[in-house]
């Protein structure tokens, strides 16, 4: 019996360079749509680090006054947290609150207010957002509802 070696019935094995170049081509545009529809996680991820650093804060300044009798001042910020103010008024019993006060997620300090602008009784700490600049409509802010 001759077994017959002809290329038509020859059995093919392995993938051609085409086949492999299509697989991956169809790889790449799964991958890239994936990632296009994960762009903006990183921002939401973003806006609850301000909110979980603005209740941290809360929580410190709340200690701070419990301490020191008031709210430190616009002037003395959120650094008296950490160190004790020294321009009026210096609170006899300090104590601190934090060894570190935090960034926001874009690397820029958080600023703070008292009086706050909308609860003038009540404290304000600000974030400037992505754009880094002060006063523009993406700024955040702890008395914001």
């Amino acid at each position: 019996m001759k077994i017959s070696t002809a290329p038509s019935t020859r059995r093919r094995k392995g993938f051609t360079l085409l086949e492999m170049v299509i697989v991956l081509g169809i790889i790449a545009m799964i991958l890239g749509g994936a990632i296009f529809a994960m762009r903006g996680i990183g921002d939401a991820a973003k806006l609850k680090q301000v909110e979980a650093d603005f209740k941290s804060l809360e929580s410190a300044l709340q200690m701070y006054k419990l301490n020191a009798g008031s709210y430190p001042t616009s002037q003395q910020g959120l650094k008296s947290l950490k160190e004790k103010p020294t321009s009026t008024p210096v609170p006899r019993r300090w104590v601190q609150v934090m060894s570190k006060i935090p960034l926001d997620p874009w690397d820029s300090p958080y600023n703070y207010r008292f009086p706050g602008r909308k609860r003038v009784n009540e404290f304000e700490i600000l974030s400037k957002g992505p754009d880094g600049m002060e006063n523009t409509p993406d700024d955040l802010s702890s008395q914001d509802d």
